[in-house]
């Protein structure tokens, strides 16, 4: 069963798409499932259907009904980061500008886990 990664992005351009400076307020996620040999398998867009993207419930409600074992961002909110841990999912810290870079990352163990929530909205 392929792992499922989740990114809050800028915008819809798969694997070259920018990061979003912080979860709730991205205007999309990137959804990247890799295989057990870390290959990408698959990458799709999704829209921020939350709240603070003018939609309904929280960013972090919504994207776990898409089962991710794993979100990298740059930050989220306390509340957002919580869920995500009570939830057994690890959120790592990005440490690049686009999709492909923090993939590379988390392939290669360079990526940190955010073990706090933050209260800005923006983070890059």
């Amino acid at each position: 069963m392929p792992e499922r990664i989740i990114i809050p992005t800028e915008d819809q351009n798969g694997l070259n798409s920018r990061l979003a400076g912080h979860f709730g307020r991205a205007p999309y996620f990137a959804v990247v499932d890799l295989e057990d040999n870390k290959e990408i398998s698959n990458v799709e867009t999704v829209s921020n259907v939350g709240e603070h993207a003018g939609g309904r419930g929280h960013a972090h409600d919504n994207i776990l009904r898409l089962m991710p074992q794993v979100v990298i961002v740059y930050g989220m909110g306390p509340r957002g980061l919580m869920s995500f841990q009570n939830a057994g999912i690890a959120v790592l810290r990005a440490n690049a500008d686009t999709v492909t870079g923090v993939i590379d990352a988390y392939r290669k163990n360079e990526l940190q886990e955010l073990t706090d929530g933050c209260q800005e909205a923006h983070h890059h």
